[in-house]
């Protein structure tokens, strides 16, 4: 497996802590949340199935900025080979 040296930013990572804590977040918000600060100072990447749910929020017209804002950071520290 090939080493990420992306990590979360901290303006994500504060979105992110804020959609977990947050009783009206959808369960991708919370998923994408959760992953994205997983990977905040650390060197750990997406996984298959993250990756993937993050890239069809991407691609789903009716997803929220908060919603692509996780997505996005989460694809970003996804393995490149897949």
């Amino acid at each position: 497996m090939s080493k990420n040296t992306k990590q979360t930013s901290p303006r994500v990572a504060s979105v992110a802590g804020r959609t977990l804590s947050s009783g009206s977040s959808s369960s991708i918000q919370r998923s994408l949340a959760g992953s994205a600060l997983r990977q905040a100072g650390t060197p750990a990447q997406t996984g298959a199935r993250t990756e993937d749910r993050a890239s069809r929020a991407l691609d789903n017209s009716r997803s929220s900025t908060v919603t692509r804002t996780l997505a996005g950071s989460v694809v970003s520290q996804s393995n490149k080979s897949r």
